[in-house]
């Protein structure tokens, strides 16, 4: 058969691609067709996304395959991070840009929330954990603070569907990214309208469900003779991008975890279905949607955001290191020598964050980190030593021990980590594929268009297609110590 032509947008909280797949029916290869920067933008005290700039430079890579008159494009599937959405009027039209999660219009709204409807119901109701970011409180700030707004909006559309509905037209919303919402009725898979009538939260403006898989559209006429394409089928895949990294882990245990790691790192297992109890609602563990329509016990854990804005901060000041460098400045640096805990409120928002982590060690009595080798070290060693807290809740709500951990995602790229992990762990860590985003996204678009049949085997052409590299642990002593130091620390 003739190699298909897909591609897939990976939007991410920092940056987006556009890559195009080539699958031959047994192997998948992956290509880089335009990469941009995603940057928020920060305007009279409320951050933004620049959404119009993000589908401009989607249409800049539909152009630079055009024009490299390599064949038609088979499909496109797009994937984003979760919780923010658009909003649009009863015309179609797009009522302001979306909000950034990390925006502070929803600093409170748990308290507010509680007032109306207590966490362990919201949470029984929805399976998903408490983050201030999510869909639920952002709509309750709204409500709350510009109800006029809500009420005038006709269709709310999450990240991924708005980007498919300015390529298609089509308004509808795609499980996996629902999920992240906190609005959905873990369940029955639909929305959870009791909740938001109690939260005084409308629900006019939601929109039909669909799932990884279903055809969402085909590109608008006018934009296919724009882009010099035909009218090529938008696919629904697992468009919250987590979801579909976790369809491209080559796993091949049952008793595995996941971490997807990169702005955020997500570490959990695949159920088939949500895990509801005292125990997951105590740890602030959620239940995300998956292809297949399994879900993703997981934990949110705040990932290289942290390193990524010591660097920011340190360009900023002209004092320009390569993450390479400051890896090589950790790796010189004395282990050990203090920790954060990486999901402190402390560490949530922007700006100043090397003065930060130095303002927690302290505050914890800790030695405090003075170089960028220092601080640098301590946010890995503090990853590595939080998935290990997390790894172990998940074996301890599961009832049972997990064999491996699975890591996916630009993370892998730090081997340092990598290594990290696997010793703290003290299990085996296989890191890859890289581009898992972009790969589950993919292999869904070859599912759609029937070229393979469900999840494993999607599983076993991943495992076909991509290297993956191994890491068994060492110095276990070392870290065991630094861990039960690091439970005192944080007081876990």
């Amino acid at each position: 058969m003739s190699k298909l032509n897909m591609i897939a947008f990976d939007l991410g909280a920092s940056s987006g691609r556009a890559l195009i797949g080539r699958f031959d029916g047994s192997r998948l290869e992956v290509e880089e067709l335009h990469r941009f920067p995603n940057d928020p933008v920060t305007v009279t005290d409320h951050t933004y996304w620049d959404i119009l700039r993000l589908y401009w430079e989607m249409q800049q890579g539909l152009i630079k395959f055009v024009n490299r008159k390599e064949g038609q494009v088979s499909s496109i599937g797009i994937d984003t991070w979760g919780v923010d959405f658009g909003l649009l009027d009863s015309k179609g039209q797009l009522m302001g840009n979306p909000y950034h999660y990390r925006d502070s219009r929803t600093e409170g709204m748990f308290e507010e929330a509680d007032k109306l409807v207590p966490k362990e119901e919201i949470y029984g109701f929805t399976g998903i954990a408490f983050q201030k970011f999510n869909t639920l409180f952002q709509l309750l700030s709204m409500k709350i603070n510009d109800p006029d707004t809500l009420d005038r909006a006709s269709t709310l559309l999450f990240t991924p569907d708005l980007l498919t509905y300015f390529l298609t037209g089509e308004k509808r919303t795609e499980f996996t990214e629902a999920t992240t919402s906190q609005m959905l009725d873990a369940s029955s898979q639909k929305w959870c309208t009791e909740l938001l009538g109690r939260l005084g939260i409308p629900d006019h403006f939601l929109t039909e469900i669909d799932y990884p898989g279903s055809l969402r559209g085909r590109i608008r006429p006018d934009t296919a003779e724009y882009l010099g394409i035909g009218e090529v089928p938008v696919f629904a895949v697992a468009t919250h991008d987590t979801g579909s990294a976790v369809a491209a882990v080559p796993a091949g245990s049952e008793k595995y975890a996941f971490l997807s790691s990169g702005t955020w790192s997500l570490m959990g297992v695949v159920v088939d279905k949500p895990i509801i109890n005292e125990t997951t609602f105590k740890f602030n563990y959620t239940n995300e949607g998956c292809v297949g329509g399994k879900y993703r016990l997981l934990k949110n854990i705040m990932g290289m955001w942290i390193v990524n804005e010591c660097k920011r901060e340190w360009d900023r000041k002209g004092e320009v290191y390569s993450f390479g460098e400051l890896a090589r400045m950790a790796g010189q640096s004395k282990p050990f020598l203090a920790f954060i805990d990486p999901d402190d409120d402390l560490f949530y928002s922007p700006g100043g964050m090397p003065e930060r982590i130095q303002k927690y060690c302290k505050e914890t009595g800790q030695t405090v980190p003075e170089t960028k080798g220092e601080i640098v070290r301590c946010i890995y060693e503090s990853l590595a030593l939080k998935y290990r807290w997390s790894f172990e809740r998940l074996e301890e709500i599961l009832g049972y021990s997990l064999d491996v951990l699975h890591m996916v995602g630009g993370g892998i790229n730090n081997r340092m980590l990598n290594q990290f992990t696997a010793n703290v762990l003290k299990k085996p860590v296989i890191c890859g594929p890289v581009e898992a985003t972009a790969i589950g996204s993919l292999m869904v678009q070859a599912m759609a268009l029937g070229e393979v049949k469900d999840q494993e085997e999607i599983r076993q052409v991943v495992k076909a297609s991509f290297p993956t590299e191994d890491y068994q642990p060492e110095d276990t002593a070392a870290w065991d110590d630094a861990y039960n130091r690091y439970l005192i620390i944080l007081n876990m």
